[in-house]
């Protein structure tokens, strides 16, 4: 790769692992659900008026809407809101060993003894950031962060099997059948979304902007580019730094604390996804890779 596509990949992996922390900031003022509704309809917003109708695959759009529409954003902020960024950026790296999982279930894909043991040691990992009372007095969040991954890997499936659709026309059409359903969902289950939404600070709608615009739009825009000019082991090695920027920007931007079990759990993971992603499966799209 060139410096500049180097520099590139950098900026990608910044910019979603400072997500976590908009994520937090925009948390504090809105729902999980309302903060996913509004999200998605700022995404369709600015992409559906650039790209195409993709006829014939508006059907696999929609269930795909729901799998992670409805159901692992959701599950995915829900958790991140009781978890400290770090430790959620961490947990939610397990999306990795489980599309690989998928992969290996509905692909036929061989896993092989170090994708197997990659799983293994990612999921000890993160168990080892669970093991901290001080960091989780609540395991809900975490296991909800966990399910969300296992929901995305479910998706990753779909994906493959949408891999005709050019990237930032999935993102649109899916972000326009995701909006309503995260809105409805909203209105069912959770209360004073007006309320949030009048009072909100220049903060939470800046972290709502970083993560439609910068985190989605154009984040997803480097990265295609990248996917387009260099084969995926060129690329996909640099979302290993993704942990270490989501810890690193939890404890500078949010004063979270530094622990041993999280730096040792957070190494642990990422030597785990390493063996994981390295040999990564083909058949596990990029496309959606890190949507959170």
């Amino acid at each position: 790769m060139s410096v500049q596509d180097i520099g590139l990949a950098l900026v990608v992996v910044l910019l979603w692992g400072v997500n976590f922390v908009a994520a937090k900031l925009a948390l504090a003022e809105f729902s999980p659900l309302l903060l996913m509704g509004l999200r998605f309809t700022l995404v369709a917003a600015l992409l559906l008026p650039f790209v195409r109708v993709p006829w014939g695959r508006l059907r696999g759009i929609l269930l795909l809407s729901m799998v992670l529409g409805s159901v692992h954003f959701p599950l995915m902020f829900m958790g991140i809101k009781g978890l400290d960024a770090a430790t959620a950026s961490v947990a939610a790296q397990l999306q990795v060993p489980f599309s690989s999982l998928m992969a290996a279930i509905f692909f036929k894909d061989r896993l092989g003894w170090r994708r197997t043991l990659g799983m293994v040691i990612a999921f000890a990992g993160v168990a080892l950031l669970a093991g901290e009372p001080a960091r989780i007095e609540n395991p809900v969040p975490l296991l909800l962060v966990v399910t969300a991954s296992l929901a995305f890997a479910l998706g990753s499936v779909q994906i493959k099997r949408l891999e005709s659709v050019e990237g930032f026309t999935l993102n649109a059409w899916m972000a326009l059948f995701a909006a309503p359903q995260l809105l409805t969902l909203s209105l069912l289950v959770e209360q004073d979304q007006i309320a949030a939404i009048r009072n909100a600070t220049l903060v939470g709608w800046g972290a709502l902007a970083f993560i439609a615009v910068m985190a989605t739009i154009v984040a997803y825009g480097l990265w295609y580019r990248l996917l387009r000019l260099y084969d995926v082991n060129q690329t996909v090695p640099y979302l290993l730094l993704l942990p270490a920027v989501g810890v690193a920007s939890g404890v500078l931007l949010l004063g979270e604390p530094l622990s041993w079990r999280l730096v040792v759990g957070g190494l642990v993971t990422v030597a785990g996804l390493s063996l994981i992603v390295l040999r990564r499966p083909r058949v596990i799209n990029d496309k959606v890779t890190n949507l959170t």
